[in-house]
């Protein structure tokens, strides 16, 4: 058996183990289930709320953006349903127009800060940047035929996360990673802290690599390990957040504490393992 086969199966027995009796085996795989794009993209408008709902998925955007507004899908009565040219026609360029827009539709919770640093401004960027992202394409159909142009090719594969990155403002190399996992994409994985830190705990990527190589090397991993890199980035992703966030019942509303140190701390005893 693999190095990374035998490391997958450890961290899913690890997480098994360490939780609550009350989170069986079925609890854990229900985080590891995923469906295919053909289900996730029916339109472009639906590729366009699913890309503005991973752009606010961020630090503290989730509380100033998603929960002062009741949810990111009640933008689409701003955005004509998230009809991309609709928000090219009326917003392009009118970042102040789009939050005067929001403002007097859905008036947000809280106070709106205008300086430019501030996350509302910013997430009014993002959202006009994305609409012309995704007017480049025809359909949605156009949209999934470039993506699988890389997504189907081992050697370009991590390159499109970075390509979109550099033209989407606000969409930075993991959260691309996120918002195509989230399409069904599931040979993507999210290398974010959680996962970087495991991964680094475990001698498996260095201090200083690039969310690029981080997701190389869980491409590579997962891949060995006969799982998609989606499954792969659940289980310790899982270990490191300790957020069960499908079951609000368990813990503080489906926080129970996070096992990742104490995975970490049990490096010698896989080393001698493996």
């Amino acid at each position: 058996m693999s190095r990374n086969k035998m490391f997958y199966q450890y961290a899913y027995n690890f997480l098994l183990e360490k939780t609550p009796d009350y989170i069986s085996k079925n609890i854990i795989d229900s985080y590891l289930a995923y469906t295919n794009p053909e289900k996730n993209v029916s339109s472009l408008n639906d590729i366009y709320e699913r890309m503005l709902g991973s752009a606010q998925t961020q630090n503290m955007y989730p509380k100033v953006i998603g929960a002062s507004i009741g949810g990111v899908h009640n933008l689409g009565k701003v955005l004509q349903n998230f009809d991309v040219k609709y928000v090219i026609e009326r917003y392009s360029e009118k970042e102040n127009l789009l939050l005067d827009d929001i403002e007097d539709v859905l008036k947000p919770k809280g106070q709106i800060r205008r300086d430019p640093k501030s996350l509302w401004p910013k997430y009014c960027k993002t959202i006009i940047s994305s609409a012309k992202f995704l007017n480049q394409f025809k359909d949605h159909i156009d949209f999934v035929q470039w993506i699988n142009n890389f997504y189907n090719d081992e050697k370009s594969i991590a390159i499109l996360p970075f390509l979109i990155s550099t033209e989407v403002y606000g969409f930075g190399f993991a959260l691309v990673c996120d918002f195509l996992k989230g399409l069904g994409y599931v040979n993507y994985g999210k290398p974010d802290v959680h996962i970087k830190d495991i991964l680094l705990g475990f001698d498996f990527i260095k201090e200083n690599d690039s969310d690029y190589n981080v997701l190389k090397v869980m491409i590579k991993m997962s891949k060995d390990a006969n799982v998609t890199c989606f499954e792969f980035d659940r289980i310790l992703w899982l270990i490191g957040s300790g957020n069960f966030y499908n079951h609000k019942e368990f813990g503080n509303n489906g926080l129970i504490g996070r096992l990742k140190d104490q995975f970490i701390n049990t490096k010698a005893e896989f080393d001698k393992l493996a």
